[in-house]
């Protein structure tokens, strides 16, 4: 196991990674920009160091200065978290250039399964169910326009890179296919500095299914269940549970064996996410691959009891997992996380960065909270407005709403504006509390200003 580590990144998964390091014995570097000096990872973290300014683009995301702190704190490997750089390949062949571990797969797995287009072949080629879809980047929109026209209205404008919804959008009708194509190019070029987009079939009212899995050096490859994140907005997940209330043990064990034969066809090691949709008439596709552990892994690590962070140093390490043994998983009661973020639902959920003035998290059984926020801490505009996650256990899903209304209840956050209100209404919802939740739940359940 590694001596020392450094976090690449900011906030609850920061601490997320240092708390997990700690329990192992391994010490932690911090890095923060000017704007996070305050924070409580920079002061949880063994050693700390600034790597510029505020702006991402001036500290979270240069790759050089992040380096130079891990060298010059003797750190053996480098956890990027999930956003900024923790998809790039670059970054992770610079920490290899640099004699440190990046703690994720190689970085021609990065490149390979990042870019959205050629990871739908690689699936295709393996026999995993995937969605029509071109074959590669459209470059015109007149290529664009023959393959809607060959494969039929609607179809879906896709990003070959990034993720978060950005780049995307979806065309039911052929007038509107030149300006949301145009709109897709522009969109990704700015995000991710690739513009590139391909065009799939639009599956209409799925479910949106991925299956958590963790690949060591030993052969083990293993699916950690699966999580359902139907409840989204623009793309953008906002409420995930484990497991997938509309999936059979058939279609469970059918997705797991699919998810792991797209781990050993791309010779994938580490922990990473193989998102399927899934459509009404239970028929799953390959959708995208997260080269990377995500926001919502709580709820996989309470259903099956394995802490997934842990797994991810054991791995990058050079030691085999400890949960291998455990393979094949069964979901052990039903986990839900609600994302607390800083924006208003009221007013088409506006961002509200500002200072916390109260912050009591809930307690008692089967509530976890991860959060970097103290009563005191500032919520900056210049980051993402995740103010914490709320994740309950229970016994089957009927206790687990239970249990994430009551914490929601005892919830208190004051000095700012926050999505709990919306969470709220969610679980009064009687389409999610029947679990019949498609990615179209906000629009066509909640009414919400979008």
């Amino acid at each position: 196991m590694f001596d020392k580590i450094l976090i690449a990144n900011r906030g609850e998964v920061a601490l997320r990674v240092m708390r997990a390091c700690k329990e192992l014995g391994v010490k932690t570097v911090a890095v923060y920009s000017t704007e996070d000096a305050d924070t409580y990872p920079v002061r949880y973290a063994d050693e700390a160091v600034c790597i510029g300014p505020a702006p991402a683009n001036k500290s979270y995301l240069v790759m050089g200065n992040i380096i130079e702190a891990a060298k010059t704190t003797g750190a053996q490997a480098i956890h990027p978290g999930y956003g900024f750089l923790a998809e790039n390949a670059d970054f992770a062949r610079a920490c290899i250039d640099n004699d440190l571990v990046f703690i994720g797969p190689s970085p021609e797995c990065i490149e390979r399964m990042g870019d959205k287009s050629s990871a739908r072949e690689t699936m295709k080629s393996c026999g995993v169910p995937t969605v029509l879809g071109s074959d590669g980047c459209l470059d015109t929109v007149e290529e664009a326009r023959e393959f809607a026209q060959a494969v039929g209205y609607p179809v879906l404008i896709k990003a070959t890179a990034g993720g978060g919804g950005k780049g995307m959008r979806e065309v039911h009708d052929p007038a509107d296919l030149e300006s949301q194509y145009r709109a897709a190019r522009t969109e990704a070029g700015a995000a991710f500095g690739n513009d590139g987009v391909y065009l799939e079939k639009l599956v209409l009212r799925p479910r949106h299914v991925e299956v958590q899995i963790l690949a060591d050096d030993f052969g083990n490859n293993v699916a950690l269940c699966e999580r359902d994140c139907s409840v989204q907005r623009r793309h953008q997940k906002l409420i995930e549970e484990a497991p997938s209330p509309a999936l059979t043990e058939e279609l469970r064990r059918a997705m797991a064996v699919a998810a792991v034969k797209a781990v050993r066809a791309t010779n994938y090691k580490n922990a990473g996410t193989i998102e399927f949709l899934l459509d009404e008439r239970g028929q799953f596709y390959f959708m995208e691959m997260n080269t990377r552990v995500q926001v919502e892994h709580p709820v996989t690590e309470e259903i099956t009891g394995t802490d997934i962070i842990k797994e991810q140093l054991r791995i990058a390490a050079g030691e085999p997992m400890s949960c291998a043994d455990r393979a094949p998983f069964a979901p052990a009661g039903h986990a839900i996380e609600l994302r607390i973020n800083a924006e208003d639902p009221a007013h088409g959920f506006r961002p509200c960065p500002g200072t916390v003035t109260r912050f009591e998290p809930p307690a008692g059984p089967g509530v976890r909270v991860e959060s970097y926020v103290r009563t005191g801490s500032r919520i900056s505009p210049y980051y993402d407005s995740l103010v914490a996650k709320l994740i309950v256990h229970g016994q089957d899903r009927a206790e687990a709403l239970a249990r994430a209304r009551r914490a929601l209840d005892e919830f208190v956050i004051e000095g700012i504006e926050t999505t709990i209100p919306f969470h709220k209404r969610v679980l009064a919802n009687d389409a999610f509390i029947a679990g019949d939740v498609t990615t179209d739940f906000i629009e066509t359940q909640m009414g919400d200003v979008l």
